[in-house]
């Protein structure tokens, strides 16, 4: 359902009458900052869904073609034996491959089948780039369960036990595009950092049945029980990034985990109850990051009234009051999915001593949703922030 991509600040949308298609495609634009993503591919694409917008069939079956044949050109150079040529076509089909599966719904078996090759696709890329180096997760979670991750060690640093960084991605994000955006740059400023799919996202949810759940804090949990049998880091000093619905995983999380020393919401959440009562009753013509099927798959259940229902926990206050580590909330001015009053909310009933909002207005950071119009210098305020907090 195509909704106009209104706003008060200047920012680039490709679709101008698709926020949807154009939230997007501006998250591939900064893809291309580490190599994931290509401005004549996405171009490419893009022209040629011009005369279908609004139609998630066709964006699917571009963004598949473009990601299969990307990933069939890292092939032919691991056949070659160029290892990083093969390593860059792979990481961009990675993330071409799983644009496509955003909008796709049903979660079918043909759509399981691609999203796993992007995650084949990702490893491959890791096996053949040069940097950085990254050692392939699973931790123990409940029920016999574990959470896919990805463990970057620490760089620029002598200190044998670093600290550690959790980075989460949101409602429908993927650990491959938090290991890109977020990951690498906590680990250049001297900590480890753990990118896991975490309940209701990425490999978890579509290959291990892990749903979403409001007591997110028990990711964080399994997570640092992993890390403190690690001997490579300090797992007294911890700290918590996530973005878009990370920003109500990550102050929940540092709330109720007393181990988590520092907390950013990379976007920031307050009652996403409310959120999803009003999609529902605007009937989902309203600024969304996906389909409204979505809300019911993340769930396991079968209408959005239902997964209503399952949100009823998804609220911080009486929560974040209970906050004591540092903590800092960026959010957009313009953001068109979480208003900025929510952000100032958060804020002041942050039990935190130690707390910060900074607001971004466009000229010093992205005004939108995540700061995905200009992202280039919220990513180094959020890291620096945490490498200061951390003792990094």
């Amino acid at each position: 359902m195509a909704v106009k991509a209104i706003r008060k600040r200047p920012w680039f949308a490709m679709f101008p009458n698709d926020y949807r298609w154009s939230f997007i495609v501006s998250i591939a634009f900064r893809r291309t900052l580490m190599g994931a993503a290509d401005p004549a591919e996405i171009w490419e694409v893009c022209s040629r869904l011009e005369k279908s917008v609004g139609d998630d069939k066709a964006w699917t079956r571009e963004w598949k073609a473009m990601g299969e044949r990307v990933y069939a050109m890292g092939q032919a150079e691991e056949r070659a034996c160029h290892k990083l040529s093969a390593s860059g076509h792979y990481n961009r089909a990675t993330h071409y491959l799983q644009m496509a599966d955003r909008f796709d719904f049903p979660k079918t078996a043909a759509s399981k089948a691609y999203y796993k090759k992007s995650i084949d696709s990702f490893g491959r890329y890791l096996k053949f780039t040069d940097w950085p180096r990254v050692e392939r997760a699973e931790i123990p979670f409940e029920e016999g369960k574990s959470l896919p991750a990805y463990f970057i060690p620490a760089m620029n640093t002598k200190k044998a036990k670093p600290p550690v960084a959790l980075s989460y991605t949101g409602f429908d994000g993927t650990k491959e595009t938090s290991f890109l955006l977020s990951g690498i740059a906590l680990a250049q400023r001297g900590m480890s950092v753990v990118v896991p799919d975490c309940p209701g996202v990425g490999e978890s949810i579509r290959f291990r049945g892990i749903h979403l759940r409001h007591d997110y804090e028990v990711a964080a949990t399994a997570i640092i029980d992993w890390l403190e049998k690690r001997k490579d880091v300090d797992a007294k000093r911890v700290g918590l990034l996530a973005s878009s619905l990370g920003g109500y995983y990550a102050p929940r999380s540092a709330s109720m985990e007393p181990r988590i020393k520092a907390c950013v919401a990379w976007g920031a959440q307050w009652d996403y109850y409310a959120i999803w009562k009003r999609r529902i009753e605007a009937a989902f013509r309203i600024a969304l990051p996906s389909p409204g099927h979505h809300l019911a798959w993340s769930f396991g259940v079968k209408t959005a009234e239902q997964g209503l229902k399952k949100l009823e926990g998804f609220r911080l206050d009486g929560v974040v009051q209970k906050m004591k580590c540092p903590f800092l909330i960026v959010h957009g001015e313009d953001d068109q999915q979480i208003p900025l009053s929510d952000a100032k909310k958060l804020y002041k009933a942050a039990g935190s001593k130690d707390k910060a909002l900074r607001v971004y207005t466009g000229k010093d950071g992205g005004a939108q949703h995540c700061h995905m119009d200009y992202l280039s210098p919220v990513i180094p305020h959020m890291t620096d922030w945490m490498a200061e907090k951390l003792g990094a």
